[in-house]
């Protein structure tokens, strides 16, 4: 049960990025480092009541945690954020999309490697299938040199996310890791926003603007992170990068919602493969050795 549990978490949690998809392209005219600020620094609060009425303690960073923390925030969410602008403005977002889909084969290498343990070869095959299949839901789109370059840096930010957390997530937990990275992008993304934006381009946002960054602080920054490192400590991160093949599917589905049009059978095609890729790599395996303990980074 408790695997099932993990396996929702995680795929909740892909949801919730896939269905921000539109709620994000609403910001594109407004400031983004002002606006991702004001975001983070809401989903901390937000997680520190969580915390406060979970009983969670949280702990203070130490010695080499500081780096993975600061990893994640820079990497995962500032940087990745950067690249996503800055990508658009030479690709398709198809093209970011399949750089981003491409995450899982690397997290089913990487992931069980930082875990203290080799990689599952069911799991590799099944991280091919389940980014063929969300590669099929993107499509391609066309792009530039730049554009290659920025969907390179958000496919590696992407990653960053996860793999970077590995090594906290035993002593923090979910919500300490969560409340840590956003804190610290916010003050970084804060930095930015007085440097590039200025100070007074706070007034300069909507109420539109408003609204959406207060839905991406709410359901994919404190909802979805606590879900998603939830699901990485249980499973393990090369399993659970197998759900970020849900995210494009979530995204196909809340553009029908929202009364964009039926998906093409091409579509269907990668909906249909990253089921499969799922249902292989999700299947109950034989029991591993117990990963060896992480060092501690202190």
């Amino acid at each position: 049960m408790s695997r099932l549990v993990s396996l929702m978490s995680g795929a909740a949690a892909m949801c919730c990025v896939g269905g921000s998809v539109a709620v994000s392209g609403t910001l594109s005219g407004a400031p983004l480092f002002t606006t991702q600020a004001l975001r983070y620094a809401v989903a901390c609060l937000l997680l520190l009541a969580f915390a406060r009425t979970r009983g969670v303690r949280l702990l203070r960073p130490r010695g080499g945690e500081w780096a993975w923390l600061a990893g994640i925030a820079g990497t995962g969410l500032v940087i990745f954020n950067v690249a996503l602008v800055q990508g658009a403005r030479h690709a398709e977002p198809a093209v970011l999309g399949v750089a981003v889909a491409c995450v899982p084969p690397l997290m089913a290498v990487a992931g069980p490697l930082l875990e203290g343990r080799g990689p599952s070869r069911t799991v590799l095959v099944a991280a091919v299938v389940v980014t063929s299949g969300a590669a099929l839901v993107q499509g391609l789109g066309r792009t530039d040199a730049a554009g290659l370059a920025w969907a390179s840096v958000a496919f590696a930010c992407e990653a960053a996310f996860t793999l970077l957390a590995v090594p906290v997530l035993g002593r923090h937990g979910p919500v300490g890791v969560s409340v840590h990275a956003v804190w610290l992008a916010a003050v970084m993304l804060a930095v930015l926003g007085a440097v590039h934006e200025g100070p007074a381009v706070v007034t300069r946002l909507t109420g539109r603007d408003l609204l959406a960054g207060g839905y991406l602080a709410v359901m994919v920054t404190a909802v979805a992170f606590v879900l998603w490192y939830g699901s990485v400590a249980r499973l393990g991160a090369g399993t659970a990068g197998l759900l970020t093949g849900i995210a494009p599917v979530a995204a196909a589905i809340a553009g029908v919602a929202l009364g964009g049009p039926a998906p093409q059978p091409l579509v269907w095609g990668g909906i249909a493969t990253v089921a499969a890729g799922l249902a292989l790599g999700l299947r109950p395996l034989p029991a591993l050795p117990a990963p060896r303990p992480a060092a501690n980074p202190a």
